[in-house]
């Protein structure tokens, strides 16, 4: 199948109809903004027949109700059910007439139903009408009116399908149906005719794909806080189920059912994806013996199935064909199974109309499969759209009722519940009533003469059949529920199902957990397929417990993510009412770590496979914190849980949320250096200290050991500002603790974590002089163990098999780490690897100029190389090589005693066949030499040292705010007035590719000048000559780098004229003066507008007297003088109004705020 040509179609067909529909609409006065008056008799000269002034009355009261957008759209789908529902059934001979409606034989577009007019036997159809338009050579009429009287021809067998087209639906077909390029000839030409031949694949995708941009477009309104409506959820919340999974969770449910109670190997034969039981103790055998005797006492007429969520019918459908084969095991003719399964078995709701007509059709074209006969027999399928008791009419329910109190008593019931109901869908509680009295009553309404009968047909009775379904219990219970979490549901929603599922309110998808269940027989089996966010969070620890206190999980293939595309992971299971003590469930783990995107191919290969196969008994489930479905762990690490906690030895504390992080945090190179306050001991030095700012631990990257010491927070004279603000945003907090919290914990040593991470938990060290965040948490000792043999004990793989249980998604919580059970063991061996490890993650970490502790760029520090005559300059390649060896030994070194670290966890904790030491590449955090990120690294050091940043004689910061000090700039000076251009030629002195070359000049020697330039210019990759090279990375990419580098809060500041690179400049923030755009201006951009002056000249008098072929060359360099001059014209404008104003710029305002006000003349931040 072409999902590829299937879903390019569907998304097209329904831009397509809503403009040829809305098109229609405004043939006949009805535009969105403008309605002709509704009684008019003519529209743009054309009169209306009675017919047409009907139909369109009908339209303008549907727009009046639901907005014009919304009408359009319903009458597009409806059009687009119905001709791909008419596709399905010529392709696959169902229609009666066996006449093609749009191809020939050949697959041609060329209806047959056109050639075959003269001749057809179809219902309704009017042949003084068909030769009208045969005569009159109106072949697009012709079809059109064939193409609705075939719709309203299939309403007697097919009513759910297709309505009668007497109304505003028929207005509203398209024109130029046959066409090229119309949505009949693309859906001919675009989808195979070979994918028309399984109803509900073709239909399923056809059905999701089309709903894609609506969904799209409903979730980029939920990103501006746009709640999702009852119309929208069909939209957001739909997808179509995979085949194979549709499958196992038939076959282990309805047919395990049926041969737990009727042992047939035949049956289980054709079901390649039955899970057989695990083999369970005599006493669980006891158990389930007197369940399989229930199940033994059962009829295949008697056994129950629902799809509450039922889409486009895909699991109903398969469900049809289980029971197809139960029914014949059991004796009975396939036409005798087709006709009970229709009216007994099968049951599907769906919130959607249009979702439900398509599974209404699915359980249908299954019927006539199995059975051609099957259109004559008049049997509708139970499958229905959720129906609303909004505006019921009061005088057709008391016509209905005819004074029968008990009667009232049920319509009431069920009035008053089913209110509002599409906000709700299928997790609607219905009170049982006297059903069978109701549609006695129905029958007798069916026979009657009277003015409301068909509104009591059309309105009560679906409102009645859509109660019974929700209020009866099934056997078994399939779905694919929706994917919507409650900050997306809209208000009503919200309400209604805090107060019925308050332990599943957080989505919509577990809701639907908890109601399947509630449907449920004595025995029943409910098999879903959900994310399985079910399986570990706290806030589902009450779903979990019910789920192990009174059902049996029997199986489960865990599918992990790609399920849906690179989505949230899923798992699909199956529970059974009833709990078995001590029962032993097969699972299947079809994936390796909880963030790989496998496809759905590979998922199956490994289904198939047996891969990660596992068997567990529920019951160890509850002896883990939290009772988290850890199928895959073994009895003895479930045991272990059983051991005292990391809570009793660590105390765990979250941080401070400063509601305002624009405001209060930084990145510490933003603000003067002279104003953070490093070391702090306790919150009194803090004070003392008189310092702004203060070290913040907030997470970060994944890294183990030491490092993202990143961020500063504003914490002048103990948090004062801050606590004021808490006190002012939240008056009812009486205790700013609340929000600042843990203030007593402040600048103490300990260790601390990334709370939310996509990749593996990693713990780091904490010297002290730290405040810390809600989402950087820190834990502290509290024993006799130093604190370095927990942040060993946290990045080794024993802390990692348990974070597999107790924090499974990206979630690293406080909760999740108390409970780690802790077996003390080795103290002084682990100790003395960790401050190895601690030692060699911040040598890495402060290699870097992002770390505050960074001294001098390494490729600096190893320019040095000893021999006889006392030493010598080294290249940059051999520095390079040292560097590279350098970090190769730091890599191997963490590797080996992280492994060593591994090996002595698991001997302690005795998971020696559970676990192995081996590390990977990839988890060792301080990184290997990169040729080309480190030389970019040299450059950026670089410009720090031309800036005065850095200097080649002080090792660390030079200069980053305070008193400039120009004696600790010997041997490289840094640039006098803070600008340094950046030119496509040498116009200036301080020109930054002139200075480079002049400081690799003095770190690595003349000698060896050009052959480093060379090994530079190699490793950025460029074309041309070394300094070409180099100056054309400072050109074009070295700004980029740089603000990635600084997290785009760069503190080198680019002034740029444009795309045409006409001025130019680098300036260091910490460096700036008012006065310093004035000098920009005077001595830089009027400097270079001179010398544009001078060359424009220049070569327009060499063009005077070049050849002809020198003068093209020349006049492309001349035009692109002129495009450079007219650029800095235009800039000159903008940076004299800015130069004027001597703007002053506070650091403490950070990168944001000060860069905004020069915006206008700055690069923009990448």
């Amino acid at each position: 199948m072409d999902k590829n040509a299937i879903k390019k179609f569907a998304v097209w067909a329904r831009r397509e109809l809503i403009e040829r529909v809305s098109q229609k609409a405004m043939q006949y006065g009805i535009e969105k903004d403008n309605i002709v008056d509704a009684a008019a008799d003519s529209i743009n000269g054309k009169v209306l027949t009675d017919t047409q002034k009907n139909q369109r009355r009908a339209l303008i009261s549907q727009i009046n109700a639901k907005g014009y957008e919304e009408v359009m759209e319903e009458v597009a789908y409806t059009w687009f059910n119905r001709l791909i529902a008419l596709r399905f059934m010529e392709v696959n001979g169902y229609l009666p007439t066996r006449v093609r409606v749009f191809t020939d034989e050949e697959n041609n577009f060329k209806p047959q139903i056109i050639d075959e007019a003269l001749h057809l036997d179809l219902d309704g159809l009017n042949m003084e009408k068909v030769y009208e338009f045969k005569n009159a050579n109106q072949t697009e009429e012709l079809y059109k009116y064939l193409l609705i009287t075939q719709c309203n021809a299939l309403n007697s067998v097919l009513p759910g399908m297709f309505q009668r087209i007497s109304d505003y639906t028929e207005l509203l077909l398209p024109d130029n149906l046959l066409r090229e390029g119309s949505v009949i000839e693309q859906m001919i030409s675009t989808i195979p005719e070979e994918d028309w031949q399984d109803a509900v694949q073709i239909i399923g995708w056809l059905y999701q794909y089309y709903n894609a941009e609506k969904k799209d477009e409903v979730f980029a309104a939920l990103k501006k806080n746009v709640k999702i409506t009852k119309e929208n959820i069909p939209a957001a919340t739909q997808l179509f189920t995979p085949d194979w999974i549709v499958r196992y969770m038939v076959e282990n449910s309805l047919g395990r059912l049926w041969v737990e109670g009727h042992p047939n190997d035949e049956l289980k034969s054709g079901w390649k994806y039955y899970l057989e039981e695990a083999k369970q103790e005599p006493e669980v055998q006891a158990q389930l013996a007197e369940i399989c005797k229930e199940y033994a006492a059962m009829t295949p007429e008697q056994i129950k199935c629902i799809d509450p969520c039922c889409g486009s019918g895909h699991i109903l459908a398969y469900l049809f064909d289980v029971l197809v084969q139960i029914y014949e095991s059991y004796g009975y003719t396939t036409r005798e199974a087709v006709e009970s399964i229709v009216k007994n078995n099968l049951y599907g709701l769906d919130i959607d109309d249009r979702a439900a007509q398509l599974a209404y059709f699915a359980v249908m074209m299954k019927a006539r499969q199995y059975d051609r006969r099957f259109f004559s027999r008049q049997i509708q399928p139970n499958v229905y759209a959720i129906q609303e008791s909004n505006g019921v009419d009061r005088y057709a329910l008391e016509y209905f009722c005819n004074g029968d109190s008990k009667l009232k008593a049920a319509m009431d019931s069920i009035i008053k519940e089913m209110h509002d109901a599409k906000e709700y869908g299928s997790i609607l509680n219905i009170t049982p009533v006297d059903f069978p009295s109701l549609y006695a009553r129905f029958d007798e309404v069916r026979d009657d003469i009277s003015m409301s009968k068909e509104n009591v047909l059309n309105n009560l009775l679906p409102l009645v059949q859509v109660a019974e379904a929700l209020s009866q219990k099934y056997d078994v219970v399939v779905t694919n529920p929706p994917y919507m979490g409650s900050s997306g549901m809209a208000a009503k929603l919200v309400t209604y199902t805090k107060k019925n599922y308050p332990d599943t309110r957080s989505d919509f998808s577990t809701i639907f957990m908890e109601k399947s269940m509630q449907l449920c027989t004595k025995h029943g089996c409910m098999a879903m397929i959900n994310i399985p966010v079910w399986m570990f969070l706290t806030s589902y620890e009450a779903l979990r417990q019910k789920i192990l206190n009174a059902f049996t999980i029997s199986t489960m293939v865990h599918l992990g993510r790609g399920v849906f595309g690179s989505d949230f992971g899923t798992t699909s299971f199956v529970i059974t009412k009833g709990s078995v003590k001590k029962y032993v469930g097969c699972y299947r783990r079809l994936f390796d770590k909880s963030v790989d995107v496998d496809s759905l191919e590979e998922k199956e290969r490994r289904f198939f496979a047996k891969k990660g196969e596992f068997f567990s008994n529920q019951d160890g489930y509850e002896q883990i914190p939290g009772a988290p479905i850890a199928y895959w762990k073994s009895q003895k690490v479930i045991a272990s849980f059983q051991n005292s906690k990391l809570d009793d030895e660590l105390i765990f504390r979250q941080g401070m949320t400063t509601t305002d992080n624009e405001k209060y945090l930084r990145f510490w190179h933003e603000v003067s250096i002279n104003n953070i306050g490093f070391q702090i001991v306790d919150r009194q030095a803090s004070i003392e200290s008189n310092k702004k700012w203060f070290p913040y631990q907030k997470g970060g990257e994944y890294r183990k050991w030491y490092g993202n010491n990143m961020y500063v927070v504003f914490y002048l004279d103990d948090g004062k500002e801050l606590i004021d603000l808490v006190t002012k945003k939240y008056p009812r907090i009486s205790d700013p603790e609340f929000i600042i919290k843990n203030r007593n914990w402040y600048f103490k040593e300990g260790l601390t974590w990334t709370t939310l991470s996509s990749g593996n938990f990693g713990a780091r060290y904490v010297a002290g002089g730290f405040i810390f965040d809600a989402k950087g948490s820190m834990a502290f000792t509290n024993c006799n163990n130093p604190i370095g043999y927990y942040v060993g004990l946290l990045n080794s793989a024993v802390t990692k098999n348990y974070l597999d249980v107790l924090a499974p998604t990206i979630d690293f919580n406080i909760i999740a780490l108390k409970s780690i059970p802790s077996i003390v063991g080795s103290v002084n061996d682990v100790s003395n690897l960790v401050w190895q490890n601690i030692e060699v993650s911040k040598s890495d970490w402060d290699s870097f100029e992002t770390s505050w502790d960074f001294l001098v760029h390494p490729l600096v520090l190893a320019t040095e190389v000893p021999d006889l005559n006392g030493g010598h300059k080294a290249t940059l390649a051999d520095a390079y090589a040292k560097w590279e060896a350098l970090c190769e030994k730091r890599f191997n070194q963490l590797k080996a005693n992280e492994e060593e670290l591994n090996r002595i966890f698991i001997d302690i904790y005795g998971l020696q066949d559970e676990l192995t030491p081996e590390v990977e590449d990839k988890d060792v955090t301080v990184r290997k030499a990169d040729l080309q990120r480190d030389i970019k690294s040299l450059i950026s050091y670089a410009v720090g040292c031309m800036f005065g940043r850095y200097s080649l004689d002080v090792e660390g910061l030079a200069y980053a705010g305070g008193e400039w000090d120009a004696s600790k700039y010997a041997s490289f000076a840094a640039d006098k007035d803070n600008i340094i251009p950046i030119c496509d030629d040498e116009y200036f002195d301080d020109d930054i590719a002139g200075r480079f070359v002049k400081f690799i000049e003095v770190v690595y020697g003349k000698d060896t000048l050009d052959e480093n330039l060379k090994f530079i210019a190699d490793a950025l990759g460029g074309k041309g000559q070394p300094r070409e090279v180099i100056r054309n990375y400072f050109l074009n990419d070295f700004y980029a780098d740089h603000c990635k580098i600084y997290q785009k809060r760069p503190i080198y500041w680019l002034f740029d004229s444009g795309k045409k690179n006409g001025f130019k400049a680098l300036i260091y923030m910490h460096r700036y003066q008012p006065d310093t755009i004035a000098r920009i201006r005077t001595d830089y951009v009027h400097e270079q507008q001179s010398r544009y002056r001078t060359a424009i000249a220049d070569l327009e008098n060499r063009i005077a007297n070049a050849s002809t072929s020198e003068r093209v060359k020349l006049n492309k360099a001349l035009t692109k003088l002129k495009d450079q001059d007219a650029e800095l014209r235009s800039y000159e404008e903008k940076i004299h109004h800015l130069a004027d104003q001597m703007i002053a710029i506070d650091l403490d305002d950070g990168v944001k705020v000060n860069y905004a006000k020069f915006q206008d003349v700055l690069g923009k931040i990448k």
